[in-house]
């Protein structure tokens, strides 16, 4: 443990992420998994964006946003797997104090800036279907910029304090962070000093980027399904509740997994449990989110298919 010494005590200057696992036998399988999901990742995502912007077709709000969440996504692994990967094949899992905190802030910007994205699109599909005569004004591309950016500004500042908060806390040791991450919940457990205000501003958050965004995802959807249910033919029933499951999916995983990861705070024994929970959220969601919005939308499928074989888009 790396500690700097002080006149009142040992200060922490860098922490060890235990990671995934202490077997050395394990580490290159999980090496190889990580790689390659992280890959996966990569590839999957840009491959969506890339569509988004060759296709005609795809030039409408939703695909805007969806664009700006597998941007998001891309973010969002990079922060953590490639950290983890350096770690898995080397014996040094140590990260510094202040690496630490930048991890941290960035995690949690590109996670909030997804959190009020996620609420964006539901808010379009809201428009889409049940406000069909005036979409087009209310949600021009001034409009989409604006509601990008208020997303950006909203998580920068909540990412912001945390972090600063966090950086206010006094950790004497021990430095060993039971995660492949720095997180807000296992920094709260080795803090020697209080975490009540931090605890608090983690409440707040919750309220302001879980809560209350999750509200409003289910109002309009609620709307959503009124309206789609008053369609008579089954075929447009099908065809709007086909361009809300996806997105919906998508919405079940990013609040579950977040709702099991902050809603158990001072939980020591979760520790190996919230490991689970991060390979989802920080992997497996960024990777699945191509295949689960281009499964079911054949103008996606299309277009991935003329972006991977250079054929022109059909005028």
């Amino acid at each position: 443990m790396n500690l700097g010494a002080s006149r009142n005590g040992s200060v922490v200057t860098e922490f060890v992420l235990l990671g995934l696992t202490e077997t050395p036998l394990l580490q290159p399988i999980l090496f190889a998994f990580f790689l390659l999901a992280y890959v996966a990742t990569i590839g999957g995502n840009f491959s969506i964006l890339a569509a988004i912007l060759f296709e005609p077709k795809l030039h409408t709000p939703m695909y805007f946003f969806l664009g700006n969440l597998s941007l998001l996504d891309v973010g969002c692994i990079t922060v953590t797997v490639p950290a983890m990967l350096r770690h898995l094949i080397s014996s040094d899992r140590s990260i510094p104090y202040r690496a630490c905190l930048s991890q941290l802030f960035f995690f949690h910007l590109l996670a909030g800036v997804d959190c009020f994205l996620l609420t964006v699109m539901a808010y379009d599909r809201y428009l889409a279907i049940c406000q069909p005569l005036t979409y087009s004004t209310r949600m021009s591309w001034r409009i989409q910029q604006a509601l990008v950016g208020m997303s950006c500004v909203f998580s920068f500042t909540n990412a912001l304090t945390q972090t600063v908060a966090l950086s206010t806390l006094k950790f004497c040791g021990p430095n060993l962070i039971n995660h492949f991450y720095c997180d807000l919940p296992q920094l709260f457990q080795l803090s020697c000093s209080s975490i009540h205000l931090n605890e608090q501003l983690l409440f707040v958050a919750a309220a302001f980027m879980g809560v209350a965004p999750l509200v409003l995802i289910t109002v309009s959807y609620a709307q959503v399904v009124a309206a789609v249910l008053q369609i008579r033919s089954a075929e447009g029933r099908k065809k709007a509740f086909s361009t809300c499951s996806s997105h919906l999916t998508v919405v079940g995983i990013f609040y579950g997994t977040g709702v099991f990861s902050y809603m158990r705070l001072g939980s020591v024994e979760a520790s190996d449990k919230d490991k689970g929970i991060g390979i989802l959220n920080t992997v497996i969601s960024p990777m699945m989110n191509p295949l689960i919005y281009s499964l079911r939308n054949p103008d996606v499928q299309g277009a991935l298919q003329r972006v991977l074989t250079g054929r022109q888009a059909p005028k």
